[in-house]
């Protein structure tokens, strides 16, 4: 089935159904401008109290923040939600060394099923009642991924060029390895594991940067399916800035070279079928993460404008047009509102390019960036309505009667402290853009080749040439996103 569904209502009135015990963990790491809005979405949940455990995974090295989570745990604590703080003294192996260190605790043997959601998450009250009724009579179910939905999708230029990219990951990539292969990356966040399945594929290891996309294979070699829920959306943040944005997305391409590099022997010696180790290797690994982004450098950022300076060398239209539209066109299908954005779209994603590519030599061959974890900077929207709260997050006075009772005479002289400095402390200063020189220096490369085009009695490319080198100057100079400090 296309869509998969809940077989009647499990939860209606004399069903019967058994609510099972479940784990939900939040994982977060100096992340003050969400973490309120997230253990809130988390303490929501609709499901009986005795039967889920919330666990706040805090990495955060900022000890003021730290203070501020701990008070947003004990104010749910006291509302009667089973919640938990949990701080690591050696914050090691980055997410999965937290995850795991979380998942050693001796009560967690008591539940069947874990939620995970980043601190930027806000997954609505009925998110368990859509998820975990789908293990039921499916033993080898396990995992259930939600969908990603974004509150600022539509907040600047380059989070709707964003929400392109993931609209098609989600609507065609992942709904169809599900239906088809009962197998896709996890996404790290906004899902449902059924603890049996962490355990017997390995648990989380801190051998990369890429720990969702890991567990997911292990489990995948180990015989255990995935299910893909495309109608359940859980709100949450694109990055906003040029900065966030390239620092996450060379984790998100180093990353899977790495572990390419650590899983193909398993892959290849794996008992599953030819056509899904094929899958894993050219389409899961290879085509999205290696392939493409050579594809792209190497044609329109080094081959296409050399050509301008030897007369004898001639791509094909069909080459530098046909193909990069059709790709593009193809991409921005599930999300039809972007279409007045399709070709900034095609010139980011070929100036994006030499991130990705830049990231994906450093997963390939070890390099020290391979293994680097730098957390993505939110902004702290709170719904697609109140795109002001970033702003009101930082002036808002901090409710210190209300957390009197909750913590200790020390933390509420700390919290005061930092209510003064948050005072002090300039809001919204303009910071100087950044200034990226390969890719500076890619945009003299293709304007210089754009002028020679126009100076040739062949001068078909200069178009290309010209709109995509000023997409490497926009970029280069850090034009593009927000640029609040």
């Amino acid at each position: 089935k296309i869509k998969p569904r809940i077989e009647g209502d499990p939860f209606r009135e004399g069903s019967g159904y058994q609510h099972p015990m479940v784990l939900v963990q939040i994982p977060m790491c100096n992340e003050k401008e969400v973490y309120e809005q997230s253990i809130s979405a988390a303490c929501q949940l609709d499901w009986p109290r005795e039967k889920f455990l919330i666990q706040v995974l805090d990495d955060s090295s900022d000890e003021s923040i730290q203070l501020l989570i701990k008070a947003e745990v004990s104010k749910w604590s006291h509302q009667g939600v089973n919640i938990v703080y949990r701080h690591r003294v050696l914050r090691t192996g980055y997410k999965a060394g937290n995850l795991k260190s979380a998942m050693s605790c001796d009560y967690v043997k008591d539940y069947e099923f874990v939620a995970i959601f980043d601190a930027d998450f806000q997954p609505t009250p009925d998110f368990l009642k859509k998820t975990i009724p789908h293990f039921e009579g499916n033993p080898e179910l396990g995992l259930v991924q939600a969908r990603w939905s974004f509150v600022n999708k539509d907040e600047n230029l380059l989070t709707r060029l964003q929400n392109i990219n993931l609209c098609f990951h989600f609507e065609v990539e992942q709904q169809v390895n599900g239906v088809f292969l009962n197998f896709f990356g996890f996404n790290g966040t906004a899902g449902v594991w059924r603890i049996q399945a962490l355990e017997e594929s390995g648990g989380w290891l801190e051998r990369t940067t890429v720990e969702d996309m890991d567990i997911a294979v292990r489990a995948h070699l180990n015989g255990w399916k995935f299910i893909f829920l495309n109608d359940v959306k859980v709100l949450c943040e694109l990055p906003e800035s040029y900065e966030a944005y390239r620092k996450q997305q060379h984790r998100w391409h180093s990353g899977p070279m790495h572990l390419f590099r650590l899983c193909l022997p398993d892959i290849l010696t794996a008992k599953i079928s030819s056509w899904k180790k094929a899958n894993l290797i050219l389409l899961f690994f290879l085509l999205r993460k290696l392939i493409l982004p050579f594809y792209s450098f190497t044609l329109f950022c080094v081959i296409l404008p050399l050509t301008m300076f030897v007369p004898e060398a001639e791509l094909p239209v069909w080459v530098i047009c046909y193909v990069p539209v059709c790709m593009s066109f193809l991409n921005i299908l599930p999300s039809p509102r972007s279409f007045p954005f399709i070709v900034p779209y095609l010139l980011f994603e070929n100036t994006m390019s030499v991130t990705k590519f830049n990231a994906m030599v450093s997963g390939l061959f070890k390099l020290g960036s391979s293994y680097e974890w730098i957390v993505t900077k939110k902004s702290g929207r709170s719904s697609e309505s109140d795109l002001s709260t970033a702003a009101e997050r930082d002036t808002k006075d901090l409710t210190l009667p209300r957390l009197q009772k909750q913590i200790s005479e020390s933390e509420l002289i700390e919290l005061k402290m930092q209510k003064e400095r948050q005072e002090k402390a300039p809001l919204g200063a303009k910071k100087a853009n950044k200034v990226y020189k390969k890719e500076l220096a890619l945009s003299l490369l293709l304007l210089t080749a754009a002028t020679r085009s126009l100076l040739s009695a062949q001068g078909i490319h200069f178009y290309f040439l010209l709109f995509q080198g000023v997409s490497f100057l926009f970029v280069g100079l850090d034009l593009i996103g927000e640029q609040i400090d």
